[in-house]
This record gives structure tokens, sequence and C-alpha cells, in this order.
């Protein structure tokens, strides 16, 4: 485990977690690629401990914990890419996902719905609807047999 010194700081929103709060790993890849997977380590892992983030307010992190906590390891979320040949591709990845987490994680919910009830217009058409359509439906009926 790691700080890249000159690593750049992970911003999403208005909120930023420092480059120190950030821990690198860097391992070989899987899956085919000959000579080049077996000799480099270009998969990376990015990891935040949520519960010593000095980036993230109480609120954003106590929001963060609970809603990410399916995929919590003792606090820390973790983030693997491996899709790119390129190890610095790859670190771009993870950052472009994590904040992406974290985002969603610590976006305010949504304002809750005010029940209403429809006006006595609009039952007024409503009814009218389902009597009109009620109607087309007999008149595609067959006659009744005497």
């Amino acid at each position: 485990m790691s700080t890249n010194p000159g690593e750049k700081d992970l911003t999403f929103g208005s909120v930023t977690v420092p480059a120190s709060d950030l821990e690198w790993r860097f391992s070989r890849s899987s899956g085919p690629g000959g000579q080049h997977v077996n000799t480099s380590a270009t998969r990376v892992t990015l990891s935040v401990d949520l519960t010593e983030c000095a980036g993230l307010g109480r609120t954003r992190r106590e929001r963060a914990l609970e809603r990410l906590s399916a995929r919590l390891s003792g606090g820390v979320l973790s983030v693997s890419a491996q899709e790119h040949r390129s190890q610095a591709r790859n670190r771009d990845e993870a950052r472009e996902r994590m904040a992406a987490l974290l985002a969603d994680a610590t976006a305010p919910p949504p304002r809750q719905r005010r029940a209403s009830r429809p006006s006595r217009s609009a039952r007024r058409r409503r009814m009218d609807d389902k009597r009109r359509r009620g109607e087309l439906k007999r008149t595609r009926s067959r006659p009744a047999q005497e």
C-alpha cells in the first residue's frame, strides 16, 4: 500500500478528498496478454478509509457509510481497474470510479413528494373517459341473439 507523491486529490462535486487519504496498490492484471501482463503491475486498486477521510464532512460521511455499507470492509472503500494495458490509464479509471461512487453515496436524498388529491375536474374527465371507452367496447360486441 502506498500513497503516490505528486498524486492528485480526488474531487467530486464540491467535495475534495486529499491525496494523503488515498491508498494505491498495484498488482499484475489477470487474463491474456502474454509477456507484458506477466511482468508489469498494471492492475490498480484505490482505497479510501471513509471513517478517517478528512475531505468528507460529518453528514456526508454518515450518508456514505450507510449507503455503501455492503461494499465496505472495515470502513474502507476499494475500487479496482485493470481494463487498460497502461497503469496510468487504470489509475485514471479507478479515480473516476471512486469519484462516481462517492458522488452517488454522498448526494442528498431527493425531496419527499407531498401527497395531493386530483381536482374535481380531473376526476370528472377520468370518469367521462372511462364511460366513453366502455361504450366503444360495447359497440364492438356482437348483438344479443333473441
